[in-house]
């Protein structure tokens, strides 16, 4: 693997001397690897892989409102308002995925779609690929949710939903990045 152009210089790769699948499921697999570090030190590192890439939709109409989506988180515990967002398979074009997952969870269609950011949400333990999408050109319909969801959808000004993530009550990684992003993009 070379070292990227902007790494600093002396900058070394992690070595992956053997890999082991623990476990795996749909959705994810976790590895063990025995690495060498790039101190030379050789830790027993665990990956977790997620077959699909995480899509978020930030949809914004005419009058600057977006939609939320809110549910209950069972890894945390609680209930999280965030974008709407899900899987696209890797054989998915990730816009399509985008504006399935728009259409799915709040009924909302786009007519235009732009990629606004990529980002790696928990990089020390996972691979996990987020995409977030800005959506304009909107018009209203019913959502059809996967079957195990139960969401909450609320319109509100783009303004509210950056408020809620600099007050905390958005608290999912893609979402509070994504917010940001646009915020700054379009100077709310």
């Amino acid at each position: 693997m070379a070292t990227p152009p902007d790494a600093p210089e002396g900058a070394k790769p992690w070595q992956t001397l053997s890999t082991r699948l623990e476990f795996e499921n749909p959705w994810f697999a976790i590895t063990t690897h025995d690495t060498i570090a790039p101190d030379g030190s050789r830790p027993h590192y665990g990956k977790i892989s997620f077959k699909n890439r995480a899509v978020a939709i930030i949809p914004l109409d005419d009058e600057q409102h977006t939609w939320l989506v809110g549910q209950w988180r069972f890894p945390l515990g609680e209930y999280s308002w965030e974008l709407p967002m899900g899987g696209a398979p890797r054989s998915e074009d990730l816009e399509a995925a985008a504006l399935r997952e728009l259409r799915e969870e709040t009924g909302v269609t786009a007519s235009r779609l732009q990629l606004i950011m990529k980002l790696h949400p928990s990089n020390s333990v996972t691979d996990e690929e987020g995409y977030v999408f800005l959506a304009e050109g909107l018009a209203p319909g019913a959502p059809a949710f996967d079957e195990t969801e139960q969401l909450a959808i609320r319109r509100l000004p783009f303004t509210e939903a950056l408020a809620m993530v600099m007050d905390g009550r958005i608290t999912d990684g893609i979402s509070v990045a994504g917010i940001l992003k646009l915020a700054r993009l379009i100077g709310a």
